[in-house]
């Protein structure tokens, strides 16, 4: 866990089991740290190079495994009250960088499809969702070199 994260974010590295049948990804026990409750899983995916976001949740934790493909998630803390403010964390997730991206409410995030083909992410939800929890803002209200 040694990359430099924002408060309120946390990187999980998960476990890979390879098998002649087909190979394990873990994603998230009950048991974990960053487990609170369950309120929904879903999958969403986005096509190479476009970009999803920007959007804050203010109640919903998030948890996001990519099992297929590559996504580049950036995040940026505008909490006035956080010692990370004005802050962006940047992270590539796929099965060469298998791990879990905790994202607590009130940080913004958006994410680019990297891979040729398939970009698939998979997010367990701590609430159902509710589209009166979240905030959105154009790509270019956030200033990021998106390169």
């Amino acid at each position: 866990m040694g990359e430099k994260t924002l408060k309120g974010v946390t990187i999980t590295p998960l476990k890979k089991i390879a098998h002649p049948s087909g190979d394990i990804f873990h994603g998230l026990k009950s048991s974990d740290p960053c487990f609170s409750q369950f309120g929904e899983a879903y999958f969403s995916t986005v096509k190479k190079d476009l970009i999803k976001g920007w959007k804050k949740h203010t109640r919903m934790t998030l948890n996001l495994i990519v099992p297929v493909g590559k996504i580049r998630f950036v995040l940026y803390d505008d909490r006035l009250d956080s010692e990370t403010k004005g802050q962006f964390f940047e992270i590539s997730l796929s099965q060469n960088n298998y791990q879990r991206l905790t994202v607590e409410p009130n940080i913004w995030m958006a994410f680019q499809g990297k891979d040729n083909n398939l970009n698939l992410l998979l997010n367990i939800a701590n609430i159902e969702h509710d589209p009166s929890e979240s905030l959105t803002k154009e790509l270019e209200q956030i200033t990021y070199e998106w390169k």
